[in-house]
């Protein structure tokens, strides 16, 4: 699979339209630098086009029952699970990772999906009776044209985050992908055209921070739901509201896997490797940071011993970007030279018959003081830094001191020490003997401190909170002889 390297689409009232403009961006494929086309950034042009036909898809699908707006979304579950391998070659070309580690991330996605489908148990409001002849109920009601802005890591299973829920609660949606990595999200509007979702329910438009902007200005935009870095999702979140939208924006991470000596060695090395290295550590949810309890040297050989087993290019996939592989290979000069432990070094890692590609392998780095740019700064590649401390007491003051708050894992056989550290953590996401404490369906998915900027997470019972607002009716039809307050 090769597009041709043109100008990459919008999806704008259910058709695919080719963009016109004269700013254009580059797509390459990180796996061998191949061109894969162009994107044309979305001005306010484009954008007011994608607001106007999701406003007037609106008016139709909003009105749809839930039940039957269910539908359309197990229509779309099918049709995913029967083109997986499609959708998944195609994430994998335009991001990098391995084909299995793409396909993954969809049937992660898939599970949102799913859960969406069940918005008919899930939506029915409460009623009672409050008083003598006298009731309340509430109902939820859409927001109307809402937009989800995703990152470059997860072409497939971020967006499932947001609009399968967004528009089972009877919203439309504009989505705007990482124009790292645009085409992924064009086959999904295209499947989920074919399910039976109303034209200009879903739209698509390309483009960079301007687009973003032209979305978060967009007065007929109701809410905006963002994951990418922090620094950006903290001007996500304030462009946004300054606009009068509701906004959800997820920002980054470094995640902190604690070990202690009683832990198993062969698990916690697989796990640790798994989480620190899966996806090329890109993604917010990777181990970054290992704070080693003393006594536990036996298990840091296991993992160097693990990680010396990855092959980059069949184990491990490509970084995003030549400029993303040069911001990560610098981290670990700065550790070379400032004379830090480098237990696995995975500069110069090269993929026959790819001189092209964006590859760093597998890096393990030791001894690090835990105030050390590779120990605090969000590196979002596969760069392990291990920090040694005497404690959990100390490796939870390390972990508390972090900005971020996404998620914080500890290995042990020791019950009583992990709820200590539940207890203690401060991250949204805890692992016990688990280093991507990712949450499965219906429990939702958000950090905590400068991992989350908004209230609520972005999967779960909060998400359906934040894609729908609720009225609230009391009537009185029968008049009754008793009196009080509300008589």
């Amino acid at each position: 699979m090769n597009p041709s390297p043109e100008p990459i689409e919008h999806h704008l009232a259910g058709r695919r339209v080719r963009p016109t403009g004269e700013r254009l961006i580059e797509v390459t494929s990180p796996h061998d630098g191949s061109s894969l086309g162009t994107v044309v950034p979305a001005g306010a042009g484009w954008v007011d086009e994608a607001v106007t036909a999701a406003t007037r898809a609106f008016t139709i699908w909003s009105r749809t029952p839930v039940k039957d707006r269910a539908q359309v979304l197990f229509h779309f579950k099918h049709l995913l699970e029967s083109r997986i391998d499609e959708v998944a070659a195609l994430a994998s070309l335009e991001n990098g990772k391995t084909p299995a580690e793409a396909e993954a991330g969809i049937r992660k996605g898939l599970e949102v999906v799913e859960y969406a489908t069940s918005l008919p148990q899930l939506m029915p409001g409460e009623i009672l009776e409050v008083s003598p002849g006298v009731d309340c109920h509430s109902r939820r009601y859409p927001l109307g044209v809402v937009t989800g802005i995703t990152p470059f890591n997860f072409p497939a299973m971020v967006p499932m985050w947001m609009f399968p829920l967004a528009l089972g609660c009877g919203n439309t949606f504009i989505h705007k992908p990482s124009e790292q990595v645009p085409l992924t999200a064009l086959l999904l509007a295209d499947l989920l055209k074919e399910a039976g979702l109303p034209d200009g329910a879903f739209n698509v438009v390309q483009g960079d921070r301007a687009t973003v902007e032209a979305l978060l200005d967009h007065p007929g935009i109701a809410a905006a739901a963002f994951v990418g870095s922090t620094a950006v999702a903290r001007q996500v979140r304030a462009r946004g509201e300054a606009a009068g939208k509701r906004t959800l924006a997820l920002g980054g991470a470094k995640n902190h896997l604690v070990v202690l000596p009683d832990a198993d060695p062969e698990v916690t090395a697989k796990n640790v490797v798994a989480s620190a290295f899966g996806c090329a550590g890109q993604r917010c949810m990777a181990a970054a940071v290992l704070l080693a309890v003393k006594g536990s040297e036996a298990i840091l050989d296991r993992i160097e011993e693990e990680t010396r087993r990855i092959r980059v290019g069949t184990g491990m996939g490509a970084i995003i970007s030549a400029r993303a592989r040069d911001r990560i290979i610098g981290y670990i000069d700065d550790a070379a030279g400032a004379g830090l432990r480098i237990r696995v070094d995975g500069r110069g890692a090269r993929v026959d018959g790819k001189p092209a590609g964006y590859y760093v392998g597998p890096t393990l780095l030791d001894e690090v003081p835990a105030d050390h740019p590779a120990a605090c700064d969000e590196i979002f590649g596969p760069v392990l830094t291990i920090v040694r401390v005497d404690s959990l007491e100390e490796a939870l003051a390390i972990e508390n001191r972090s900005p971020y708050g996404n998620a914080a894992s500890l290995y042990t056989g020791n019950g009583a020490a992990a709820a200590l550290f539940e207890e203690r953590a401060h991250a949204g996401m805890i692992g016990i003997n688990i280093g991507v404490p990712v949450p499965r369906e219906p429990f939702s998915f958000g950090g905590w401190n400068q991992s989350r900027f908004g209230v609520g997470d972005i999967t779960g019972r909060d998400a359906i909170a934040f894609w729908t607002r609720t009225k609230k009716v009391t009537t009185k039809w029968v008049a009754s002889a008793s009196r009080n307050w509300m008589s």
